[in-house]
């Protein structure tokens, strides 16, 4: 029997001449995952964002939160509580 080896980041895995495909089994593993929760209506998003241990970004924020209006920004804050809709607002919510 000939194999031919693929090497993946999940490991290696071969195709045999009979063409099975075997998998590594952690790859076989997020596959399965995946497919439950495409099943499910979600799907996998990956995101990259900026460090924010890194003192560039750090500085970098810092300098466009100095440069917000407070009082534009006391605005947006009454707007949003005020069509936010909270826990105890609900009927029938008891105290926890």
């Amino acid at each position: 029997m000939i194999a031919v080896l693929f090497v993946t980041r999940y490991g290696s895995s071969h195709r045999t001449v009979q063409g099975i495909f075997e998998m590594a089994a952690p790859a076989q593993r997020m596959k399965n995952m995946r497919d439950r929760r495409r099943a499910r209506g979600l799907r996998e998003l990956r995101l990259v964002l900026p460090d924010a241990r890194s003192q560039s970004v750090r500085r970098r924020v810092a300098n466009e939160v100095s440069k917000l209006d407070r009082d534009r920004e006391d605005e947006v804050m009454r707007w949003i509580e005020a069509v936010s809709v909270f826990t105890e607002d609900l009927p029938d919510h008891e105290a926890r």
